[in-house]
């Protein structure tokens, strides 16, 4: 043969996007359907679920909790004094020195029937707390970026493990053919503290680990479509090259050991191409009408980012795909919400491009019906300290933060957990990291110690050997 298939493959690549193999490829050369293999997509639901799909808004750098939702007369009263929670403990700060007391520099206020406080920053997510069951004693292991952010997102403190959406995937797969099950959004300015880490398959199959969709981009997603310098990729010789890949690509997976890397790499060549015909569409917001572009805030230079991307969230999941993971912040220092230098001036740009976005997602899933078998959950990674880091910003906090969630069998209107007096530590009904998980996963009909795979000797579990269901949030 006068080329390798790798150079072949290489020669090849700017022609994946040119055809629609959701007709090329409709059955493969076994005559079996051509969408992706049931073994890889995961098993049925352990128990009838209440929730077909989820939405997750992950605010990136650890929103402060007492800023916004953790309403502590304390630290009005002690605004200014040391810091001193009493019986000797020593209070240290993961990258500064314990400051004084800081009061938040916004008013918070009850709202609803369920008299949950909220700042005065996010007056648009006021009006749904009614819709919503707050964990309101939420706990890390840690109090760094990465760490808190893989726990968050995977399950573990370490990298390699798989995404919690990439199990999801795993579990349930897409209910659709031409659409991934487990789709990315991230902040237009740039990915989370660890890349891609936080949504990676790990050791499930590759099949299943987020797939990135940058919303900001005239493509969302690179290479579905050929570029228009190269003119020479036409329908018919993209059919000619694909189906012989196709060839080579089954030749060497039945010529060799087990491997879901080439397993994966055909079946997404197949689902890109299926893709080209469903993506453009389910990207394409124009058809959305005036008054829902202006209900997640797309009007709006400051909300137009976060909202976009909330809407492209709504249209997925009505499009088949199992979960969506909404970013807002890219990872560094500043830009999103790990705010160290200055709480009142950092903080409230992160609320204002937010806050419109995530109620308009709230009430148009309700609108639509879709809120009855969508999971919808708000999230960070760690929260704040009571306390001053130099003197207006506030560092981070592992011991307690909040976290929400709203829809498929969630019980509305409750609050769980309690932190104490400066919400700098959670006291009463702890909710960890892998309760988080565990409760989630039951929603989706997923029991969390049943959903394993042994890997290297270990049965690995998204909450490892963790978690409890926290009943108080089902209703």
């Amino acid at each position: 043969m006068g080329s390798s298939r790798r150079d072949f493959v290489r020669q090849l690549g700017a022609g994946f996007g040119a055809v629609a193999l959701g007709q090329l490829l409709a059955r493969d050369q076994r005559d079996q359907p051509g969408r992706l293999d049931p073994k890889l997509l995961g098993r049925r639901p352990h128990h009838p679920p209440r929730a077909r799909r989820v939405i997750q808004l992950f605010m990136n750098g650890g929103a402060s909790q007492m800023d916004l939702f953790d309403h502590k007369p304390e630290l009005f009263r002690r605004a200014g004094q040391p810091f001193d929670p009493g019986a000797g403990v020593r209070v240290e700060a993961p990258t500064s020195e314990p400051g004084k007391v800081l009061k938040p520099p916004f008013p918070m206020r009850q709202h609803g029937q369920s008299g949950r406080w909220v700042s005065d920053l996010l007056p648009h997510l006021a009006g749904c707390v009614d819709d919503l069951a707050f964990l309101m004693a939420m706990r890390s292991r840690t109090n760094v970026h990465g760490p808190a952010s893989y726990l968050m997102n995977t399950g573990s403190l370490l990298p390699g493990f798989p995404a919690f959406g990439a199990w999801v995937s795993y579990a349930l797969g897409s209910e659709a053919d031409n659409l991934p099950g487990f789709v990315v959004l991230p902040d237009t300015k740039g990915l989370p503290y660890n890349q891609r880490g936080n949504f990676s398959a790990g050791f499930l199959p590759v099949a299943h680990q987020g797939t990135l969709v940058q919303a900001g981009a005239a493509s969302p997603i690179p290479f579905l479509s050929p570029p228009a310098s190269v003119p020479s990729v036409t329908t018919a010789a993209s059919r000619e090259g694909l189906e012989l890949l196709q060839r080579w690509n089954q030749r060497h997976l039945e010529a060799q050991d087990p491997d879901s890397r080439l397993e994966a790499r055909i079946q997404a060549y197949e689902l890109a191409a299926r893709m080209q015909l469903s993506a453009p569409e389910a990207f394409d917001l124009a058809a959305e009408t005036p008054a829902t572009r202006r209900l997640y805030g797309l009007e709006r230079a400051s909300s137009e980012d976060f909202g976009r991307r909330c809407l492209m969230a709504r249209r997925l999941i009505e499009r088949g795909v199992r979960f969506v993971q909404v970013w807002s912040g890219a990872g560094g220092p500043t830009g999103n919400w790990d705010n160290h230098g200055n709480i009142a001036k950092e903080l409230p740009p992160m609320c204002l491009a937010t806050d419109q976005p995530i109620a308009g997602l709230l009430h148009d899933l309700k609108a639509r019906g879709l809120l009855e078998d969508t999971l919808v959950l708000w999230n960070t990674e760690f929260g704040r300290m009571p306390f001053a880091q130099s003197s207006e910003g506030r560092d981070h906090n592992g011991g307690t933060f909040v976290g929400w969630m709203a829809g498929a069998g969630v019980r509305p209107g409750v609050a769980h957990g309690e932190s104490d007096e400066w919400s700098w530590k959670a006291a009463r009904d702890v909710t960890t990291t892998y309760d988080f998980h565990a409760t989630a996963l039951h929603l989706l009909g997923l029991d969390h110690e049943r959903l394993n795979l042994l890997h290297q000797g270990a049965n690995r579990r998204l909450t490892d050997v963790h978690g409890e269901v926290i009943r108080a949030v089902l209703a």
